[in-house]
């Protein structure tokens, strides 16, 4: 039987804990039997031929910057099938400056008011029943409660209640259903994003955990 394989990318900014967030992903896939490649290299990204022989690549990259030869790679392999899943800002808040980064992935982080001590909902989307979902219940959590501009096409999966009760600011003016985990897909690769993830221990939690888990399984090609 020929295993799966994932390549899993981490760097920038280090509040995130990308390593530690890395080394869960990893632990999570082999688990699943992949065969995971890890490093914190930007300039592995620039070999195209083995971006496109892996059937998930997995971004952990927060706050960074990444040139075209690295970026190129990346874009016609996730075109050509390979799955793309990440969460938080390691996905969504990796290179500001690219949208086209942006454009695949299907947002981008803007702001969180309250920072990381904010006790909010997530909320399953249950008008959209999806295998990624099934059985999760609603749940809580603590930490940053992310607002994203978002591709409107994106399948959203799960939710919450934007701003939560209490943080005040001028966002209190627009509340809103904040898509927090979605699907979607860039040419023929499957994307999956997850909002949460500020720091290894939010990811380490029950749901959390098990929505990274099926988005990786769902994503792979």
């Amino acid at each position: 039987m020929i295993k799966k394989t994932a390549f899993i990318f981490w760097g920038g900014w280090e509040g995130h804990e990308p390593q530690q967030v890395a080394g869960l992903f990893s632990e999570i896939l082999t688990a699943e039997g992949f065969l995971v490649q890890v490093t914190n290299s930007m300039d592995d990204l620039l070999d195209a031929d083995n971006l496109k022989s892996i059937d998930l690549i997995v971004p952990v990259v927060t706050m960074s910057s990444i040139i075209s030869a690295q970026l190129e790679p990346i874009l016609s392999s996730v075109k050509s099938g390979v799955g793309l899943a990440g969460c938080h800002g390691g996905m969504c808040d990796a290179f500001r400056q690219e949208t086209e980064w942006q454009f695949m992935t299907g947002g981008q982080w803007v702001a969180h008011p309250g920072n990381d001590s904010v006790q909010y909902t997530i909320h399953i989307n249950h008008e959209n029943p999806h295998e990624i979902t099934e059985g999760i219940p609603d749940f809580e959590v603590v930490s940053e409660q992310y607002y994203l501009h978002t591709d409107p096409g994106n399948n959203v999966l799960a939710y919450t209640i934007f701003p939560k009760a209490g943080i005040e600011g001028p966002h209190t003016e627009n509340p809103c259903r904040m898509p927090q985990v979605w699907t979607k897909k860039y040419g023929q690769g499957k994307v999956f994003y997850n909002a949460l993830g500020h720091h290894r221990d939010v990811l380490e939690a029950k749901y959390p955990r098990e929505l990274m888990r099926r988005g990786f399984l769902w994503a792979a090609r």
